[in-house]
């Protein structure tokens, strides 16, 4: 399973931005996306269930971020609106396969698969 992430960039506080994930190899996983800021530990940003009926999102970007899959099932996007410099660190796309279908996962150890992360840069 290989996770290939998409869409970082530098972008001003208001602005917003859309990362993609491309899950390839992986037909059966709920998906996830994750943040690390400099010098802290890796923040959850939003889940997904396998069927796309369950999405979770952290408390410091709900409102404010959208998952969500294309109907192919093939890309997982998140959608960042209103940015904020708080948000500026290094996003990851996760998978965890073979899962249930309702379920979403909050914790990074939950996840089997990782992508190589995306750089988002929000500057005041």
């Amino acid at each position: 399973v290989q996770l290939v992430e998409s869409g970082g960039g530098l972008v001003q506080a208001g602005d917003s931005l859309r990362l993609s994930c491309a899950p390839s190899g992986c037909t059966d996983c709920a998906m996830g996306w994750f943040r690390q800021a400099p010098g802290k530990g890796r923040e959850f940003v939003g889940a997904l269930s396998r069927n796309g009926a369950n999405i979770a999102y952290g408390d410091s970007v709900k409102g404010r971020f959208t998952v969500s899959r294309n109907n192919a099932g093939n890309t997982v996007y998140l959608e960042m609106n209103s940015l904020i410099p708080e948000d500026t660190a290094v996003y990851y796309c996760a998978a965890k396969s073979a899962v249930s279908s309702n379920y979403y996962y909050r914790r990074p150890e939950s996840y089997d698969y990782w992508g190589q992360g995306t750089q988002v840069t929000v500057s005041s």
